[in-house]
Formats: structure tokens, C-alpha cells, sequence
């Protein structure tokens, strides 16, 4: 007779997962953060909400995780693209040329950003944070202090070869280049392109006034 293998359950478990990711990243985008459930991520990942109740405590948790996720596959996915380790991925380019590092990395944020599967999503949970205070302070926590303490390592390494001032704050710092770009975004208050990332770069390393 032959042998029937069991099922594998992580296998099974991991495909559940990576539909309630997609279920609530469709979800949020097409009606907002308010209007998911966790009901509604349930029926469009065709789980049980108890599988996800198994595994989060609300739906806040559900979409933070899921964010994470699809910025670990969109690092994977051009660490693939460009020939680069993923663990060396995610770390900003050290070539030791600061500018031109930085440029490299904007402009991929920029794309990110314009990528219609990363920017409905997350303009949803931007818009609520606003309101929802707690929530703000998650995704700052979970999805963006983790980039951002990559800008300030790459800033400190430029600290110590003299390209930066040894007296600035790197943490203030990244927000000459970092801030304007949320602002245009979220606002819409001009186009969002590879030469703004770059101009950003250059007026906050060669600064304002005249030489």
C-alpha cells in the first residue's frame, strides 16, 4: 500500500499568512483603514477570522505586519534585481560617495512610493494615523524608525571619514532629505521624481547660502 504523507502545516500555515498580507493590504487601499475588519480581511483571504485572531490581536496588528512584509519583499525583490545580498540590502550603499548613495536610495523610495500597491495601502494608514494617535505612533515604531536608523548609520560613517560635520545630529540630519519627500506625498503639492530626490540631496549637503 501506498504511503500518504501528511499535510505539511507550516506549508499550509505560511500560504494562509501571505493571503491575509495581500487580504489586508487590498482591503485598506480600496475602503480605508476605518472600514476593514478583521471580518472583512477573514472573508477576501478565505480564512476563518479565528485563524487570524490565532495569530493577531487586532486588525492594527494584521496591517502593521503586512507592511513590514511587503517592504522585506520589495528589498528582497531588488537586492535580486541588482546582484546584492539581501542582508547586505539592508543597509544603505556605502561606496564612499555620500551623495550619490543617498541619491541611489531616495530614488528607490521614490519609486516605492509611486508603486500603486505600496502608495493606496499606505496613504490609508497615513490618512488614519493622523486620527488615530496610537496608531501613528505604531507605524513610526514598527515600519519606519527600523529605515530610518539606516540613514543614521550611514550618516555617522560619513561622520567618521569627514565627509559630514563631526558636531551634527545625524537623526535631525536625515530630515533635510527624508521629511520634504512625506510632505510632498502626502500632500501632493508637486511631482515626486528621481530629479527631486536628487535636488533634496544636494541642498541639504551643499546647504543654502553662497559660498
Amino acid at each position: 500500500m501506498a504511503t500518504k504523507t501528511a499535510p505539511d502545516a507550516s506549508r499550509r500555515s505560511e500560504r494562509s499568512r501571505r493571503a491575509i498580507y495581500d487580504a489586508a493590504l487590498a482591503l485598506i487601499g480600496e475602503v480605508g483603514y476605518a472600514r476593514t475588519t478583521i471580518e472583512g480581511i477573514a472573508a477576501r483571504a478565505g480564512v476563518g477570522k479565528q485563524t487570524i485572531y490565532r495569530w493577531w490581536s487586532s486588525k492594527a496588528e494584521v496591517l502593521l505586519e503586512a507592511f513590514v512584509d511587503l517592504g522585506e519583499r520589495n528589498m528582497a525583490a531588488a537586492a535580486e534585481a541588482s546582484g546584492v545580498d539581501p542582508a547586505e540590502a539592508r543597509a544603505l550603499p556605502d561606496t564612499g560617495d555620500l551623495a550619490a548613495d543617498l541619491k541611489n536610495v531616495l530614488r528607490a523610495t521614490v519609486d516605492e512610493l509611486n508603486d500603486p500597491g505600496f502608495e493606496i495601502p499606505y496613504r490609508a494608514l497615513a490618512a488614519e494615523g493622523i486620527i488615530d494617535r496610537d496608531l501613528s505612533a505604531r507605524v513610526v515604531e514598527q515600519l519606519l524608525e527600523p529605515g530610518l536608523q539606516l540613514y543614521v548609520a550611514r550618516l555617522r560613517a560619513a561622520q567618521e571619514t569627514g565627509e559630514l560635520r563631526a558636531d551634527l545630529d545625524p537623526r535631525i540630519a536625515l530630515e533635510l532629505f527624508l521629511s520634504p519627500i512625506a510632505q510632498r506625498w502626502l500632500q501632493g503639492t508637486g511631482e515626486l521624481s528621481h530629479a527631486y530626490a536628487d535636488t533634496l540631496v544636494e541642498y541639504a549637503l551643499g546647504g543654502l547660502a553662497p559660498r
